[in-house]
């Protein structure tokens, strides 16, 4: 059954896409969730210019992000930090705090899904901080000091 998507779906697509599944998945799960319509030839041509708008909003903000991350490689970012004698922080630095740090520092809105550590920081010192968004990839450092 041809439908059109209402929201992005996991392993279907994306949101205004019109895309062609199952009939009982469509009409027990999709349909029911508003996931999906029908994808009827007025919805198709209602459909196509929404997707449209999306696709290229998307690509522009990729676009943006990858200006972003090219401009946090220059960029100096510290956090200030409790930490003990031995260096060893109070509360961990995960992205959170490195997000919100960016944006006072650097002023630009680096999304949480895009700040990929391994693991929370909880060291005084210079860390490389890796970032990918889609297609995107790159890092900065940033240099946990003692408040």
């Amino acid at each position: 059954m041809k439908v059109i998507l209402q929201r992005d779906v996991k392993g279907v697509g994306r949101a205004h896409e019109a895309v062609e599944t199952k009939d009982g998945y469509a009409l027990n799960y999709l349909i029911p969730k508003k996931l999906a319509i029908p994808a009827t030839p007025s919805a198709l041509k209602e459909a196509e210019p929404r997707f449209r708008a999306v696709t290229e909003r998307k690509e522009l903000d990729a676009k943006l992000l990858a200006q972003n991350i090219a401009a946090l490689a220059e960029a100096r970012i510290e956090i200030p930090m409790k930490a003990n004698e031995q260096g060893h922080l109070y509360e961990a630095v995960a992205a959170p705090e490195i997000s919100a740090a960016v944006k006072a520092r650097a002023r630009i809105d680096l999304p949480l899904e895009a700040i990929k550590l391994e693991k929370p920081i909880k060291e005084l010192g210079t860390f490389r901080v890796p970032v990918s968004h889609g297609e995107t990839f790159g890092g900065f450092s940033i240099t946990v000091v003692a408040e």
